[in-house]
Parts: structure tokens; C-alpha cells; sequence
């Protein structure tokens, strides 16, 4: 039978304030904060976090990666490459992009236990991620929050067995964006609850507990996906759910995460699990799939894992002023230091490897690991002088320690001042690298550290992503 066999979250460190957003524009906000991608995150990055954090070591390889999103980086290129590249599956892994709705994350899941089921695939990651914009001074933009999650989808050590599933699709405009279009549209919320969400949401949810001859009190958690408070608590009291049995959607503590939001509750719901437990799971976006779970021994396993709660309680504060310059919405004044060169296309295919999942080389005569510079392979041993005699070794998943670092005041960067480091790895290996995610206070030399995919810089719409180091929290 296929199933979830593991599943990982990522939600950004960074929240902002709903209520300064209100008192910036003289207006009343909602209470609580929103999770907000850093200047150097995306639904790339933030995928490759959640994919990371989803693989356990000892769980069989997977063959293939969905990545769902509605905020990709390229129009024409496909994203789920740029993260099997970052979390290093073997080149003829299936790749596939799912965009352009909400549902994209359950339409994933459902295609996914498709291939697994039929045997087309053993082992499937799916991967959600959103990084969604609303205008200034508009609802939206106190809604939306970032953040990312995804699953292994496979038929052995499963944590919780599929036992049903149920779709339905609704040409209904309720959320939309052109291709010309930098923020979310909306249709009036009105409309929205009485002809789009609730009657598709009842329907699909409804076909699946008659087809499957269930209850709502059959369900310990109940996850489902909606656009606001309001919306959810509408549709808990119409589908007669008990509130203590459906999932928080975490609204006031990280926003709507668009295409990811559903599989972050699931995730949120999968920490608290039992074995035996039924789950009732529904995305929506342009339709509807909802699935019943049912948690199997190896839920154990998943214990403290995850890291959620983690997540949710170790935050840092932003101001709305950083928020805008980091979304891009109002215009500073240009650096006079000399721009960054443009992104080489064809140096960044010859060290594709070390550029995606930070591969370096360990000497086979005395062990040593080392990383070389881009564009300059290593032929001598630093250690023992030995030549040629090297294999691959990959830093990305090696923890290490600040060994010096420089502040840079200077530096043209959307977060200053910034902080670049030389980090020595447990085992071996020292890389000069960019930091990410610190406190400035709080650096210190033997600070513990671990590497994490990001964005550089973009050139020619060429978005340059590669690791940086941010302190283990």
C-alpha cells in the first residue's frame, strides 16, 4: 500500500508584525505575524530547506521529485531540477513542476501515490513552497506568509497509509495572476465563500467521507486548506467538525502559505500523531483533493524529527520597511562599489556539482577532504602532496565552526552589513564562504554552523543560488 513515508517542513526565521503593517498605513491589522522569506530565500531555497529536512539517512533513495509552487523564479525553465540538483538525486531521477494553482501540493501528492502505487516509481518527494506577494496597504499582504514543506511518498515504512482519496476540479476565479502581474489578485470574499470555496470544499469533502462510509468523528485531526480565520472556522462549523479535531492552520503565527500551506499542517498534524489515527486531508485551489491517512507504527520513528514547533518558536523580528526593500516594492539608492560579474552559464555547468550540492574532494592516499574554488579543480593533495588520487565528497550535509570571519559595511547587500566567514567542517574540509541568518551580536569564532542553499545575486535573469553558512540554532 502507498503512503507518506517521512515528511519535513521549512518555515523562514523571519516574522513580521501584522499589526505595523496597519499603523504604517493608518489602518487597524490583525493580531499576530506572518512568516517572511529572507532578502536571499525563495520557493527554491525554501524548497530545497523542507526537501533536506524530509530526507532521513537510512530511508531507501528516491527516483523521483514534484515541486509544487505558484511563485517559480523562471517561466521557462524547470524548477524541481534546480532542487534535485540541490539535494543530490542521481541524474536520472523524474523530475516534474506542478504550478499555476493553490492545489498544486495535493495535486502532487495525488500524482505521486499514482506512481508509486502502479509501480511507475518506488520513491516520489513531493515538495510545496510558496513565496506569494499582496500589494501594499491591501488585505493580502497581511494574509500571505512563506514557508515550504514536503513527503516521501512510497509503499515500505510508511508513516501513514492512504486509504482513500476523492477530486473534483472548479473552473472558479477566486485567486489569480498574470504572468504581468507581481501581486495576487482577488475576487470579493463575498463570492468567493458562497459560490467558489465552500461549495467545492463540502462537496469533495463530503464525497470522500460518504465513499469511504465515515464520520467526522472517525478523524483524530482534520487538515484542510482556506484562505483566512474566517474562512476555515466557516467551514469546520458547516462540515460539523469538532474544533479540537481540525488542525490549526497557523494563520496569526506564519500566514497563508499558498501551495504549501496544506502540507504544513499535515506536517504540524503528523508531529502529534498516534499510530492508529485517521487524518482527513483536503487542498484546495481550482478544485479540490482530499484523501484519508492512517498513521502506522512508523510514526515513532518521525519523533522530534520534524523540528515544528522548533520552527515556529525560534523567530527573529522584521520591520516593514526591510520587508519592502526586500520584496522589492520601493526603490533605494544604488551601490557606487563595482557590480558583481554576471553569471556564467557555461562555469556554472562545468561545476555544476560543486556549485549545486557543494561537492568538494577527499584524498584516497590520506583522507583529507578539500574544496576547491569554482573553476579551479584541485590535482595535488594540501595534506600529503599525493596527485590525481581524489574522490567526491559532499560538504552541503557537514556541520563545522566558524573559523574567522570579516564584516563588510561595504558590501551591496539587501541586509547589511555583510558578514563572510571561512568555515572549517567536522571531519575536514574549510570553505571561504557568505553568512546568512545571524545575529551580528551574537558571531563569535567557534560559533557552530551549517550550510544552507540561497540565493547570491541575479544577472541577466539568471538567478545564482549557492550555500552559505548560518549558525546552528
Amino acid at each position: 500500500m502507498a503512503g507518506i513515508t517521512s515528511i519535513g517542513a521549512y518555515i523562514p526565521r523571519y516574522r513580521l508584525n501584522l499589526e505595523e503593517i496597519a499603523e504604517f498605513w493608518g489602518g487597524k491589522g490583525s493580531q499576530g505575524e506572518k512568516a517572511v522569506a529572507g532578502y536571499d530565500e525563495d520557493s527554491i531555497t525554501m524548497a530545497v530547506a523542507a526537501a533536506r529536512n524530509c530526507m532521513s539517512p537510512g530511508k531507501e533513495p528516491v527516483d523521483g521529485l514534484y515541486l509544487a509552487t505558484t511563485t517559480a523564479p523562471y517561466r521557462e525553465k524547470q524548477c524541481a531540477a534546480i532542487v534535485a540538483g540541490a539535494v543530490d538525486l542521481k541524474s536520472n531521477s523524474l523530475t516534474s513542476d506542478f504550478t499555476n494553482s493553490l492545489r498544486a501540493g495535493s495535486i502532487a501528492v495525488k500524482s505521486a501515490l499514482c506512481a508509486v502505487e502502479s509501480g511507475a516509481a518506488k520513491n516520489i518527494l513531493v515538495v510545496a513552497s510558496d513565496c506569494r506577494q499582496g500589494a501594499p496597504k491591501g488585505r493580502l499582504e497581511q494574509l500571505l506568509g512563506d514557508g515550504a514543506a514536503a513527503v516521501t511518498v512510497g509503499s515500505e515504512n510508511t508513516i501513514a497509509d492512504i486509504e482513500d482519496s476523492y477530486t473534483i476540479f472548479s473552473d472558479f476565479t477566486d485567486l489569480w495572476r498574470t504572468a504581468e502581474d507581481a501581486f495576487v489578485q482577488s475576487a470579493e470574499g463575498r463570492f468567493i465563500d458562497a459560490q467558489g470555496y465552500m461549495p467545492t470544499m463540502q462537496e469533495a469533502i463530503s464525497g470522500l467521507m460518504q465513499q469511504c462510509s465515515a464520520t467526522a468523528g472517525d478523524f483524530a485531526k482534520i487538515v484542510f486548506h482556506a484562505s483566512d480565520l474566517r474562512e476555515h472556522m466557516s467551514l469546520t462549523k458547516k462540515l460539523g467538525f469538532e474544533k479540537g479535531r481540525v488542525q490549526d492552520p497557523l494563520f496569526a503565527r506564519i500566514g497563508n502559505t499558498g501551495a504549501a500551506a496544506s502540507l504544513i499542517m499535515l506536517a504540524a498534524a503528523l508531529e502529534d500523531a498516534q499510530p492508529g489515527d485517521r487524518i482527513l486531508f483536503a487542498g484546495y485551489g481550482d478544485g479540490c483533493d482530499a484523501f484519508v491517512f492512517r498513521v502506522t507504527d512508523g510514526i515513532s520513528g518521525m519523533r522530534g524529527r520534524i523540528g515544528f514547533k522548533d520552527m515556529l518558536a525560534k523567530t527573529t523580528p522584521v520591520d516593514y520597511g526591510k520587508y519592502l526593500l526586500w520584496r522589492d516594492c520601493i526603490s533605494v539608492e544604488a551601490s557606487s562599489l563595482p557590480q558583481r560579474t554576471e553569471p556564467s552559464l557555461v562555469s556554472r555547468w562545468r561545476e555544476r556539482r560543486s556549485i549545486s550540492a557543494l561537492y568538494g574532494v577527499r584524498c584516497l592516499d590520506c583522507g583529507t577532504p578539500q574544496f576547491h574554488p569554482i573553476g579551479q579543480a584541485i590535482r595535488v593533495c594540501a595534506t600529503c602532496q599525493s596527485k590525481d588520487n581524489f574522490e567526491d565528497y559532499k560538504f552541503s550535509d557537514r556541520k563545522g565552526k566558524l573559523f574567522s570571519y570579516a564584516i563588510d559595511q561595504l558590501q551591496p547587500t539587501l541586509n547589511p552589513p555583510g558578514l563572510n566567514g571561512v568555515v572549517d567542517f567536522d571531519g575536514g574540509g574549510r570553505l571561504i564562504c557568505e553568512l546568512t541568518d545571524y545575529d551580528l551580536d551574537a558571531v563569535a569564532i567557534g560559533m557552530p554552523v551549517e550550510m544552507t542553499f540561497r540565493k547570491m545575486y541575479q544577472g541577466r535573469g539568471i538567478v545564482n543560488y549557492f550555500w552559505k553558512a548560518k549558525p546552528v540554532v
